[in-house]
């Protein structure tokens, strides 16, 4: 039993502050929505033959829309000094994390996925095009199918994108807000 009392003090000591969580967790989520962003995803879509990308994104946006989602939740939970309860009582942040999380869930949940299909009847599609090229001779730019299959991959990319573009805005609000907030001393 004293083991187990220790273990309880200290889980009791180190969890009694949930500053250092919340900023952990926060920074954590804005370093990654800003690298993902703007670095990681350029970077590929230069370096990369657009298969290899289209792969790339198939993998990484899954795993970033999650990962955004559940960094958004542990924020909002150890948001000090306890938690949701104290997030609740001030409108000026939670209003921020209830965008941060509508936005990413969205993402994850449903303009995520739509992207991804759309995407990969694109390239299925593509493949049925060069087949009837190669069959019936040349044919005269895209598919009826292959611009639906644009268009509508255009439009769930669109607002996968705006969607997060909206939660980093949040977050970077959020971000400001929590930092005028300190006090440094000289």
């Amino acid at each position: 039993m004293p083991i187990l009392d220790t273990l309880n003090t200290v889980a009791s000591a180190l969890f009694s502050n949930l500053a250092p969580f919340h900023v952990l967790f926060y920074s954590t989520l804005l370093g990654t929505e800003l690298f993902q962003t703007f670095i990681n995803t350029k970077i590929a879509f230069l370096a990369l033959p657009r298969s290899a990308f289209t792969t790339l994104q198939r993998r990484i946006f899954p795993i970033y829309f999650l990962s955004q989602t559940i960094l958004v939740v542990l924020s909002a939970i150890t948001f000090p000094p306890h938690g949701v309860s104290s997030l609740l009582m001030r409108r000026g942040d939670w209003i921020p994390y209830a965008v941060a999380t509508v936005t990413s869930v969205m993402n994850l949940a449903v303009y995520g996925p739509k992207t991804q299909k759309a995407m990969v009847d694109c390239i299925h599609q593509e493949t049925r095009d060069s087949r009837k090229t190669r069959e019936n001779g040349a044919i005269d730019g895209p598919s009826q199918e292959m611009k639906s299959l644009r268009r509508a991959f255009s439009r769930h990319h669109a607002m996968s994108i705006h969607l997060n573009l909206t939660s980093i805005g949040a977050m970077v609000f959020y971000g400001w807000r929590l930092a005028s907030r300190l006090t440094v001393h000289t």
